[in-house]
């Protein structure tokens, strides 16, 4: 599914127009974007969690020469699913 068709079935189950969905929608990842850049977490009870975890900084290869090259510490945004979401998912 991709974001069109998430819109669309937003509007849809919400009995929203297809612009009303689409403003919940970037809404919705603005927040999750902005908190998740201030260092926070966004928990969804039920769905799942959206956290940042930090990379150490590590030494890699570049595969076509085969010298080591540093590759710095990083914060990743991850996303955690919670229980009744899994279990959703497995049916």
């Amino acid at each position: 599914m991709n974001k069109a068709q998430l819109i669309e079935q937003m509007a849809e189950q919400a009995q929203l127009t297809k612009a009303e969905a689409a403003r919940a929608l970037e809404a919705l990842l603005a927040t999750v974007t902005a908190t998740l850049a201030r260092g926070g977490d966004v928990t969804v009870v039920g769905f799942g969690s959206f956290v940042v975890e930090e990379r150490a900084a590590r030494t890699g290869r570049n595969p076509k020469t085969g010298e080591p090259v540093a590759i710095p510490a990083a914060k990743i945004p991850k996303f955690r699913p919670g229980k009744a979401f899994k279990d959703a998912v497995n049916g």
